[in-house]
């Protein structure tokens, strides 16, 4: 009795102690699943926490480096499209004002210059070109190269060329060399002869025989003949008919 007591004793000991150690081994299981969770969980959260801050860091840097590129890239062009055709306008407006301005100039004076013309023909101002008083030295140029002078006197009743044709015809030489010249009449007593003029702006009128280039110097009441200056080597006599000058007339 004393031994059944003894052993059952000792089987509630042992049961007592199983049933106590499986709760305290779950217990403390349980407590070490906790704390080695926590734990981990813990450096786990800090592990990925850094990995996954590095890793999206330079995800991040990467996709903001990408949008700040496309973005600053994007505000580059168009600022620099904006300042490039702000200063190409200016530039574009100076060159093609100039250039306007030198082919509107050059046009207008063009256009100025055949208006200008031809109201002056039609105010009666000329033949559309300025003649001048030349100086004695231009008109002995002039006569060195006019062929006037060459023409052959004819006094045929048709076709007839004298004193007065060639008088004419070198006025109209000179005139369209810029030169003024004057149609001069010299009365006889019985007909006429038809000389030139000129008045020079350092020698003053000076006359000149057309059909020779020779000097004369016409006086009234002297015979024509004795007024020109013969060329050397040359002379004149006189004529069959009176040309004793009665009147000189410059017509210009």
């Amino acid at each position: 009795m004393g031994m059944m007591k003894s052993i059952f004793i000792a089987l509630v000991v042992v049961v007592v102690i199983g049933v106590g150690g499986y709760f305290g081994y779950n217990a403390a299981y349980a407590m070490g699943e906790e704390a080695g969770y926590d734990t981990g969980y813990t450096e786990g959260e800090e592990t990925g926490y850094n990995s996954g801050k590095l890793d999206g860091y330079e995800e991040g840097y990467s996709s903001g480096e990408q949008d700040g590129y496309d973005t600053g890239y994007s505000s580059g062009v168009d600022d620099g499209y904006n300042d490039g055709y702000s200063s190409g306008r200016d530039d574009g407006y100076d060159e093609g004002y100039n250039l306007g301005k030198t082919d509107g100039y050059t046009s207008g004076k063009e256009v100025g210059y055949t208006q200008g013309y031809d109201n002056g023909i039609e105010a009666g101002l000329g033949h559309g070109y300025t003649i001048k008083d030349p100086t004695y030295a231009e008109v002995l140029d002039f006569l060195r190269r006019d062929k006037t002078n060459e023409n052959e006197y004819d006094t045929s009743d048709y076709g007839a060329y004298v004193c007065s044709h060639f008088a004419r015809d070198l006025c109209n030489n000179a005139e369209q060399e810029g030169i003024r010249c004057a149609f001069v009449e010299l009365r006889y007593p019985e007909q006429g002869h038809a000389i030139v003029a000129f008045n020079t702006v350092d020698n003053g009128l000076v006359y000149f025989e057309p059909q020779s280039d020779e000097r004369a110097r016409p006086v009234i009441d002297k015979r024509y003949y004795q007024c020109i200056v013969a060329a050397p080597g040359t002379y004149y006599v006189a004529p069959s008919y009176d040309d004793t000058i009665k009147d000189i007339l410059v017509i210009w």
